[in-house]
């Protein structure tokens, strides 16, 4: 049965605790907690900020026994009567595994901002492109539901990374949503598929390639992305080597969102530069060449007189894979090595420029 609230008719301030009012659990581990203010008053807040709860993990410790957990604001302020926060266990959570096991309707809870420099609000743009994996989808359904409800049509093409079908947050909804506005274009890629059911969508780790086939005017969209820092770094290289204008590029942490401009992350990604010079020793066959860092240890084999025997040259077959001796290379493949190759010293010459001096095996 509905509630009687009387709404205040004032926004809601961080002095009044939030009351939860309801838990809707969605794929393992992760559960949507929506609040409201007791006094009735509304959330105003921009899509995409986060808020700061305060989590008695140790209820028998007393206030010595919580926690402060920020977590990004999964609804819309364009349905403000409610707030809601979609959170997920991670193996060795506390905060959030505490939510999980006992936080129920009718619980109170201290609470801080919204606060946040996360949003589409910030960076108004004709066109977006929403990258995000695992638990980093909440901003980006945050800034969804407000296009939905704003009553323009979206243009959003909207690449989400998971492990599996089952694992994607929002699945059901999101497809509501695109089931019937064409302005969002939903592309999801997993790891691995589920059991016993079949999937007709991406699967592998989103790559350049990936990323071409799921938005092919990427060059013309607003970016944002949200998730685990290895993932958001592999974009980031995508992006610059794509030649993509980073200043427009925004991205979120899951561990530290930035509550002031002085708050956001410097990204030290490396660059190749052309004017920058570097070497190649082919130490199997004595053959030394100089070079800039943007050629290719593969381009630079061919033209020193060496074969390396390669494939498609954009980083998915894996044919010219060679080990590393020494030195650093910027690498950006498509799927062609993994990890514990790249941890053993392994290459692909075709997407691999040297940074410095480097020494191979060829």
């Amino acid at each position: 049965m509905a509630q009687n609230i009387n709404w205040s008719g004032k926004p809601w301030h961080e002095s009044e605790p939030l009351e939860c009012a309801m838990v809707v659990p969605d794929v393992a581990d992760t559960a949507t907690f929506t609040f409201r203010a007791p006094s009735g008053a509304w959330f105003d807040y921009q899509p995409g900020q986060f808020i700061t709860l305060d989590l008695p993990v140790d209820p028998a410790r007393g206030a010595a026994g919580n926690v402060q957990r920020t977590y990004t604001i999964s609804s819309s302020p364009s349905r403000p009567l409610s707030i809601s926060i979609t959170v997920k266990a991670q193996p060795g959570s506390i905060g959030t595994r505490w939510m999980l096991d006992h936080l129920r309707p009718g619980m109170r809870l201290k609470a801080y901002g919204p606060g946040g420099l996360f949003s589409f609000h910030r960076h108004p743009a004709q066109k977006y492109l929403f990258i995000s994996a695992g638990s980093g989808i909440t901003p980006m359904m945050s800034m969804t539901t407000w296009a939905w409800d704003s009553g323009q049509m979206p243009d959003i093409t909207f690449v989400h990374a998971a492990r599996r079908p089952s694992a994607i947050i929002f699945r059901e909804r999101l497809e509501q949503f695109a089931n019937r506005v064409p302005g969002l274009r939903l592309r999801f890629t997993v790891k691995e598929p589920d059991p016993f059911r079949a999937w007709a969508g991406y699967q592998g780790r989103l790559s350049q390639i990936m990323l071409g086939l799921m938005a092919p005017d990427y060059l013309e969209r607003e970016v944002f992305c949200c998730g685990p820092e290895p993932f958001m770094q592999s974009v980031r290289e995508m992006l610059v080597s794509l030649g993509y204008n980073m200043d427009r590029y925004h991205q979120e942490s899951f561990g530290a969102p930035a509550r002031t401009v002085a708050e956001m992350p410097v990204h030290d990604d490396v660059v190749p530069d052309a004017d920058s010079s570097a070497s190649i020793l082919f130490a199997a066959s004595g053959v030394s060449a100089t070079c800039s860092q943007t050629d290719t240890v593969l381009a630079v084999a061919k033209q020193s007189g060496l074969n390396i025997p390669s494939g498609c040259t954009f980083g998915l077959c894996g044919t010219c894979k060679v080990r590393k001796l020494s030195g650093d290379v910027h690498m950006v493949h498509n799927g062609g090595i993994s990890e514990d190759e790249v941890a053993e010293g392994y290459i692909l010459a075709c997407c691999s420029v040297p940074i410095g001096h480097v020494s191979v095996e060829v």
